[in-house]
């Protein structure tokens, strides 16, 4: 345990031995504990998923919080250990700028409500109160060019989740000309069967009409024998 934990009060090591166990069973949506291996709860590590439709999404962010001695009166940190593009992380240390580390803190926040809040910053950056003042002012300007570089880093330097990294048939093409291909072939194959079948039952028809036909003119020749007689 570190330094900082062993300084805390006792009923303060239970809270957040208590937080932890709910944020491991009961996360918050899109967000995953991420379990240390040394039992350390002055930082709680977990991944964050990137929000559906924003440029972080698909893919996902290790970050941590990092507890002071002096918690819950005083707010922990918050870092990016992934390499993020947005306005409210330092591009360079990963540290987060949200109010709720700051102006908004109460002793009565929780770890999840924190990780939870992080989350939505990825929805909704404030470039006002900016760490990243590249991002930032781009993020304002051209919010296109903005996504297209947070995608990019995010590619290079976040978790993919496996939509991203597996290879589908394109745009469904494939599957569709597949489709056609079996589709064309079982035509080809009942076309080709109802023309054997029909040219079989022209076969035996006239078959039929000539033993027929043969069968009468028997009938007439042995007649005309018996009126010789």
């Amino acid at each position: 345990m570190s330094a900082q934990c062993e300084n805390l009060p006792p009923q303060v090591v239970m809270r957040l031995a208590k937080e932890v166990r709910k944020l491991a069973t009961e996360p918050p949506e899109g967000i995953k504990f991420l379990a240390s291996e040394e039992e350390n709860l002055g930082e709680v590590h977990a991944e964050i998923e990137g929000p559906v439709g924003t440029p972080y999404e698909g893919y996902f962010f290790e970050l941590k919080l990092v507890l002071s001695g002096d918690f819950p009166n005083s707010p922990p940190r918050g870092f990016f250990l992934s390499k993020i593009y947005h306005p409210n992380v330092n591009d360079t240390s990963g540290d987060i700028c949200v109010n709720t580390l700051k102006k908004d803190w109460t002793s009565t926040t929780t770890i999840s409500h924190v990780l939870s809040v992080i989350r939505c910053l990825l929805i909704v950056p404030f470039p006002e109160s900016s760490l990243n003042d590249e991002a930032g002012k781009l993020f304002m300007d051209s919010y296109e060019e903005y996504a297209r570089r947070a995608k990019l880093m995010a590619s290079v330097h976040a978790r993919q989740s496996s939509s991203v990294t597996n290879p589908t048939s394109g745009d469904g093409k494939g599957d569709a000309a597949s489709s056609k291909s079996e589709t064309a072939t079982s035509n080809a194959s009942s076309s080709s069967s109802t023309t054997t079948t029909s040219t079989t039952t022209t076969t035996t028809t006239t078959a039929s009409k000539k033993k027929k036909a043969g069968g009468d003119d028997k009938k007439k020749a042995k007649k005309k024998n018996l009126n010789r007689l």
